[in-house]
């Protein structure tokens, strides 16, 4: 065992790892060593705990880690990265079932049925928003989930009457927490269980209201919750370390998501609120000529240009297209040309989405530059490639007022003097937005599986 103030100070040199690590993943070229601070400072944080007093069961511990870790390396090799943002709404919902459980389990210690006056009412007001917090993380994480692995239909669930229900659960739930503080001993169990129902529905319907389009956001609002989840938690245990790294997960996932609804013209309450995708506003009807072509015809074009900017969308990660992209970047540049990617903050299903594929493709850092960023060069370029992305280059949201995604900010592909995209076909994106992009004269439609039209254009570019 150790003492209180060795443990201290390990949970303090765990927090100022977790904030190395949380400033590591800032950028591309420090994001490995942002990981690795974070494993170090949690198994530096795992063994001040488990080596502190008033631990008991130590095999169970020990056989539920082994466990635990098991079936961790085995799901970390087997997942793809397309499949990513569904594991993470998944472990989410973990933080918030443990949450609940810790909150039911402080509630019957006989510590805290012992407690009295002031500090008792304290104690219960943490348990009470602990649970709530984690109720409505678990079952919204799972709906999250089902949407994101469409075995739950990504349109939002709005009726009339919606947010008349959302605010009578909300008081509801207000009302039964005065209610279990005031009880004393055990007796306010039912009020506990019946907030955690209500919370869980409250979390199912909070997330089938939004929309496929707004999931990105929802991936990173309930990264913030799960993370106020373990804050909660952390108070109800008495571990600062817990509070603290809590507070840090929950406030920067708050900031990515309101950055996020920033990059798509949305206010956060606009997307919590739901129904993105049941509007009035459909966007002008689309007529015009849509231009095709070859696999020699896209070839030529990139051997004609000097400047080259690949925008890539979630078609990419879903045909692994990334690896054949690296070869065709090398082959471009062994040839004197300029070639960037453009990334779109919300591009694919997760925040990053892109960098992390590009990466995993040893695409060099420098040249993978965000919107704002690659935007003012367009014009200048001569060959944009779109690679499965859609709703991020749609000029409907400058030129179209009557479109759902007016105003979101895009990358403006359709500037440079030449523009391939790549497509499986004409579809609509997540959003259900139609995309006037097709149909401009400078823009030429290539059909296909994208990871096989770049095999077929590198084998064109020698």
């Amino acid at each position: 065992m150790i003492s209180t103030n060795i443990q201290i100070a390990a949970y303090l040199f765990a927090s100022i790892l977790f904030i190395l690590s949380l400033s590591g993943l800032s950028s591309q070229e420090s994001a490995k060593k942002g990981v690795i601070y974070g494993i170090v400072g949690m198994a530096i944080a795992l063994c001040a705990t488990l080596f502190g007093g008033n631990i008991q069961g130590y095999v169970y511990i020990i056989v539920a880690m082994v466990v635990a870790s098991v079936i961790g390396v085995i799901v970390a090799r087997k997942v793809q990265m397309t499949a990513m943002p569904q594991l993470i709404a998944l472990l989410h919902s973990f933080v918030g079932l443990a949450a609940v459980l810790v909150g039911f389990s402080s509630f019957i210690d006989p510590k805290t049925v012992s407690m009295a006056g002031a500090e008792r009412a304290i104690h219960m007001v943490e348990i009470f928003v602990g649970i709530f917090i984690g109720a409505i993380t678990f079952t919204g994480s799972i709906i999250a989930w089902g949407k994101l692995t469409e075995n739950i239909t990504s349109k939002p669930l709005v009726f009339k009457g919606k947010d008349v229900v959302n605010v009578v659960l909300l008081l509801a739930s207000v009302v039964l927490g005065v209610m279990f503080v005031g009880q004393g001993g055990t007796h306010g169990m039912p009020f506990l269980i019946a907030m955690t129902v209500i919370a869980a529905f409250f979390g199912v319907m909070l997330v089938m209201a939004i929309g496929g389009a707004d999931m990105p956001v929802v991936i990173s609002m309930l990264n913030s919750l799960s993370g106020w989840t373990a804050a909660a938690s952390g108070f109800m245990l008495g571990n600062d370390l817990l509070i603290v790294t809590g507070a840090l997960v929950g406030s920067s996932g708050a900031i990515l998501s309101i950055i996020m609804c920033r990059a798509m013209n949305r206010s956060f309450f606009a997307v919590i609120s739901g129904g993105f995708g049941q509007e009035v506003k459909t966007g002008r009807k689309l007529e015009g000529k849509v231009n095709s072509m070859t696999h020699d015809e896209a070839a030529e074009w990139l051997k004609e240009a000097q400047s080259v900017v690949i925008v890539p969308g979630y078609g990419m990660a879903v045909a692994k297209a990334q690896y054949p992209i690296h070869d065709m970047v090398e082959k471009l540049r062994s040839q004197g040309k300029s070639v960037k990617f453009g990334i779109h903050p919300v591009a694919g299903r997760l925040p990053g989405h892109m960098n992390v594929l590009l990466a995993e493709a040893n695409v060099p850092y420098d040249i993978v530059l965000e919107m704002d960023e690659v935007n003012p060069e367009l014009p200048e370029t001569d060959v944009a490639m779109v690679v499965g992305a859609n709703d991020t280059v749609n000029p409907g949201a400058q030129e179209d007022p009557s479109s759902p995604i007016y105003g979101m900010p895009v990358v403006e592909v359709w500037k440079a003097k030449r523009v391939i995209v790549m497509k499986r076909s004409m579809a609509v994106g997540y959003a259900g937005v139609e995309n006037p992009l097709f149909y401009k004269e400078n823009v030429s439609m290539l059909y296909g599986d994208a990871k096989d039209s770049v095999d077929k254009i590198n084998a064109k570019l020698g």
